[in-house]
Formats: C-alpha cells, sequence, structure tokens
C-alpha cells in the first residue's frame, strides 16, 4: 500500500444511494485472490454491455474520470455482502478515497485495510460535491479534513489505528512485522 498524507484530485461522481459491493464488484469475479488487474471488472455490470464493450455514458468510461483518485458517491455505499474485492478493484482503479454521507461499517474497514480512504460528511456537503463534479478536493489525512474548492474545510473521523495505517501504507500484518524485535525481546523477558 502507498501511504496516504494528502491527497490532491478531482472527483468522481456516482449519485446513485444505496450502491453495494455487488454492484461495485460483482460476484462472479470474486475467484481471484490477487488485487492487480481487478479494476477491469469494477462496476463491471454499468460499465459494459452484454459483448463486453464499455458503455460510454458510464462514469468511469469517460475521460473526465482518467487520474481521478476521489469517488462520490450517495448515501450508503458499499452495503450488501462482505467483500474485500470491493476496495481491491476500487484502489486498482486508481482511487484512494471514497466519499460519502453514509458508508456501509464492513464496507469501511475492508477498505481501511486495503488502502482505500472512507471518509464520512455531512448531507450538506454531500450535495455539494454531486453538484459540482470533477472538484478539485484537498483530503489531508493528518488533520482529518477535506477542502473544497471554495475553501471551506470539512472535518472526518478515522479510528486512531487504521489513520497510523494509512498513513505509513501498512497494514495489520505489516504493523505487526514491523514489531518483531519488540516482540521478541518480551518473548525472551517472559521466559
Amino acid at each position: 500500500m502507498e501511504p496516504i498524507k494528502t491527497i490532491r484530485s478531482r472527483t468522481v461522481v456516482m449519485p446513485g444511494t444505496n450502491i453495494d459491493t455487488d454492484q461495485i464488484m460483482p460476484a462472479r469475479f470474486l475467484t481471484t485472490t490477487t488485487r492487480a488487474g481487478i479494476a477491469k471488472h469494477l462496476f463491471a455490470d454499468w460499465r459494459y454491455d452484454r459483448d463486453g464493450k464499455p458503455i460510454a455514458d458510464f462514469i468511469l468510461n469517460q475521460p473526465a474520470a482518467v487520474g481521478c483518485q476521489i469517488l462520490v458517491a450517495g448515501r450508503n455505499i458499499g452495503c450488501g455482502s462482505s467483500r474485500e474485492h470491493a476496495p481491491w478493484g476500487l484502489y486498482d482503479f486508481g482511487f484512494r478515497a471514497v466519499i460519502s454521507s453514509e458508508i456501509a461499517d464492513i464496507f469501511k474497514n475492508n477498505s481501511l485495510k486495503n488502502g482505500l480512504l472512507p471518509i464520512v460528511v455531512d448531507e450538506a456537503t454531500l450535495q455539494w460535491l454531486i453538484a459540482n463534479p470533477g472538484a478539485e478536493l484537498t483530503i489531508d489525512l493528518e488533520r482529518c479534513t477535506v477542502t473544497l474548492p471554495t475553501g471551506t474545510v470539512v472535518s472526518f473521523s478515522i479510528e486512531s489505528f487504521a489513520r497510523y495505517c494509512l498513513l505509513n501504507g501498512v497494514d495489520e500484518t505489516g504493523y505487526l512485522l514491523a514489531q518483531s524485535d519488540a516482540i521478541a525481546q518480551h518473548e525472551a523477558r517472559a521466559q
């Protein structure tokens, strides 16, 4: 995982509500155990027609989505089943943050464990973001703020251990492995 300190990016907006994990990553693509290349299946039923050709008017198929690292979604993104493949696909596509007024708990936890920053904002901020697709935002994870192009600064909360891991680009296993010397010293003293 890449460390996240500051994200400066335009937004991609998907204003629909209740975007569930099966829409983000359809179940037929859950057979893979690797993250690389999984973005090609992201929103597959919305991005491609029956012949597998890209649907031109779907936002992720448009030139404006290229290089965007922030996905803004309507209320309740990530509801449905627990599947890490959903944040894997978003991350592999290039997203580093998802912003909504409501993010399902399991999706939020899976995102945090896989390098994707889930940010919950108030409804008024979400509605501004939806009304202004492509807005250039600055996310500061150290300060836990999102700065809008208007200068408005919106605070968000994140659990401290997850924040530490994202800031340092480590997952839970990486964090534990980095503590191996201290663990060995503790075990030696305990004997």
